[in-house]
């Protein structure tokens, strides 16, 4: 019998470890193949490939479910003797929907290791099987499975072993070093299974030293990696002794019981750019917090992100939509978090996973979400759909504008002296007015954001902030726009009297009205009729120069 373990990820970049795990557990079975495809790819080809096998087994998650289903259609008119297999969070819950449709078999619930193994020396005999959904005279059988997989059994397992080792360079590559998680946020999966189970110590570092030669971005998916501090610093102090050149690492942390002396090996010992973290804030209303079941000061969050900030890059995630969350909530939660100026700030609105308590309390609250995944929030008792809508829009402006790194320093400013969530909410209207969401050029970026700033603001910092983001954008000296340079015989004479190389660089001299690196730096406008001299090599983002500079400093 051929089997295949396949899903179908995301992007072309992602790897799955689910069906990499269940490969290499059970790869020594006769006819057992594995194989990923992505949701952009048609369906009818991902199907034919598929229905060549005896029986395909699928990782479903939220983000590919719909897809799957297609999928899983189209195999059974193409081949009607395929069996289907499902499997994943997406299906382990409320599966009684899905085990209906007729193109389904059979569903894993929960952990897939054992049942997977059993399914393989059982079938077609899978009556006795715990774990699995199936049909039988028409009728749903599913027998629990109450043990949970000791994942010591992962011991000298790599998953990424029968991976074409060129092609892991280009993938973000994942590595569980845990299981578990030991909070119970209401809205998320990982609060089904509050018991923490570590994999072998030399089995995590094995694979990790594999996936640092082979590959660049590794991302931990340890729902709280700094649970326990002294397993946090073997791992941050092994990959320092083993990292090559191109390493980035992911972590996902609570950040206010990062313990002290992390946050000193972090100081101390971690080089800008090896370490990226992931913090999960979701709001700084507490009232909001506790009907969820959580339990966090935001006050100890900002302390020690404001500690760690000079030394990793930070990705900060909010929640539209929790329970006591209303819009003056949700602007003052967007407000004081953005002010900690983390390089990403991601802005998610509430779902209800299946399995979750939020999506058996939804009724509580009044609330109406999709009925199809993602299950994202339509409205509720604290926010309307037209209220929702306004926060799409500032969404827009938010990835835009700040995560895309186009007008960093404007919106520094504004969060400092006006309201930035104001400003990208109606950046987010006003664009939409004049232009597309999903088709826009960067010039049009700039412009748009120029005409709303020059229709809605008195302040003149803002369009000078904005001229030195739209030149500071560029890696080739861009077209003029909002600020002219100086004149040409003063270009000329600064150039020379400064001996720097025009041959090997293009330089820019804007007059903004304020000192530009002093501002960069600290935030500090400083007025000052000096221009500011922008050095663009083709190859980099430029740089700015001081006024007086001598060649060797470039």
């Amino acid at each position: 019998m051929s089997i295949l373990l396949t899903t179908l990820n995301a992007k072309y970049i992602h790897s799955n470890l689910a069906i990499r795990i269940l490969y290499q557990l059970n790869k020594h079975h006769d006819h057992l193949s594995w194989k990923e495809f992505t949701i952009k790819e048609p369906i009818h080809e991902i199907a034919f490939f598929c229905s060549q096998y005896s029986l395909v087994a699928f990782s479903c998650y939220i983000w590919n479910i719909e897809q799957t289903l297609q999928v899983c259609e189209a195999i059974k008119k193409i081949n009607p003797t395929c069996k289907i297999l499902l499997g994943g969070p997406e299906v382990s819950y409320e599966y009684e929907l899905l085990i209906v449709k007729p193109y389904i078999d059979y569903i894993v619930v929960g952990e897939g290791e054992f049942v997977f193994q059993e399914i393989l020396s059982s079938f077609p005999r899978i009556e006795q099987i715990k774990g699995l959904v199936y049909k039988q005279n028409e009728q749903i059988v599913y027998t629990p499975n109450h043990e949970v997989f000791d994942v010591q059994l992962l011991q000298d397992i790599n998953p990424y072993e029968d991976d074409d080792i060129d092609a892991l360079r280009n993938k973000v590559l994942y590595i569980e070093t845990s299981r578990g998680c030991p909070y119970k946020c209401e809205f998320c999966l990982a609060s089904l299974d509050n018991k923490v189970r570590y994999l072998p110590m030399e089995t995590i570092k094995k694979n990790l030293l594999f996936m640092m030669k082979h590959g660049r971005t590794i991302k931990f998916l340890d729902r709280t990696f700094n649970i326990k501090k002294d397993f946090t610093i073997a791992i941050f102090d092994f990959i320092l002794q083993h990292k090559q050149t191109e390493n980035v690492f992911q972590f996902e942390i609570t950040a206010d019981i990062l313990h002290q002396d992390i946050i000193s090996f972090v100081q101390q010992k971690i080089p800008k750019g090896l370490f990226r973290f992931e913090v999960g804030i979701q709001t700084v209303n507490q009232q909001a917090n506790l009907q969820v079941s959580r339990k966090q000061s935001f006050e100890k969050t900002t302390t020690i992100i404001k500690q760690v900030e000079q030394y990793v890059d930070l990705h900060l995630d909010l929640i539209v939509g929790l329970p006591l969350d209303y819009w003056s909530d949700i602007k003052y939660s967007i407000e004081e978090v953005f002010k900690l100026f983390a390089p990403e700030l991601q802005l998610g609105f509430l779902k209800f996973l299946k399995g979750t308590p939020m999506r058996t309390k939804a009724m509580e609250h009044n609330y109406i979400y999709e009925t199809k995944a993602p299950y994202q929030i339509i409205k509720s008792n604290y926010l309307s759909t037209e209220e929702l809508q306004k926060i799409v829009k500032l969404e827009f402006a938010l990835e835009a504008y700040w995560n895309k790194k186009r007008i960093i320093n404007t919106m520094k400013y504004i969060a400092n002296h006006h309201s930035i969530f104001d400003f990208m909410l109606g950046l987010g209207e006003y664009f939409e007015t004049v232009s597309h969401f999903h088709k826009h050029t960067l010039e049009q970026l700039y412009t748009i954001a120029h005409d709303f700033i020059l229709k809605h603001y008195q302040d003149k910092h803002i369009l000078q902030l904005l001229a030195l983001d739209y030149y500071l954008q560029h890696k080739v000296k861009p077209k003029t726009l909002f600020v002219q340079e100086v004149s040409r015989p003063e270009k000329i004479a600064f150039i020379e009297s400064n001996r720097l190389d025009h041959h090997r660089y293009r330089f820019g001299l804007y007059q903004l009205g304020f000192d530009a690196n002093l501002y960069v730096q600290s935030q500090v406008i400083k007025e000052s009729k000096e221009p500011v001299v922008i050095c663009y090599n083709g190859k980099e983002k430029p740089a700015i120069l001081a006024s007086m500079i001598s060649v060797s400093d470039i």
